[in-house]
């Protein structure tokens, strides 16, 4: 009995090792990033804005979207978790963002895909204060 579980000890860990040297997978063999550097430029404070992160498929295999975690709560991304994303297709995410913060920002979000694979995008502004509306009066 004692034999066995040596055994098997020795077989989990050289399986363990193995994956663990298995190599990355490279995810620009696999997945074309349009705006995963996003310039919203100068935005009035407070003002919320969208913008899209489209995913281009250029592998021969589908690819899921599992979630898409962002670094804070101003930041809101839309999309469907598992969604599959078939070979020459083009899914679109859409990242919005509260406007909250005032002069420059820079934002992130981090999608994760099925198999390890995972892109960190940012967006990033400039937001100012609107000056005063008068109505004209003195």
């Amino acid at each position: 009995m004692k034999k066995m579980l040596v055994l098997m000890a020795a077989l989990f860990t050289g399986l363990m090792t193995m994956a663990q040297n298995q190599p990355a997978k490279d995810i620009t063999k696999v997945l074309e990033f349009k705006n995963a550097e996003y310039n919203m430029g100068k935005i009035p404070f407070g003002k919320p804005l969208e913008y899209e992160l489209e995913i281009k498929n250029i592998s021969t295999e589908t690819v899921v979207l599992e979630r898409i975690e962002v670094g804070c709560g101003c930041t809101t991304p839309k999309y469907e978790a598992g969604h599959k994303i078939l070979p020459g297709d083009v899914y679109k995410v859409i990242l919005g963002f509260n406007g909250g913060s005032m002069g420059t920002f820079t934002k992130f979000a981090t999608l994760y895909f099925k198999d390890g694979l995972s892109r960190q995008v940012k967006f990033f502004g400039e937001a100012y204060q609107e000056p005063a509306k008068t109505n004209g009066k003195r």
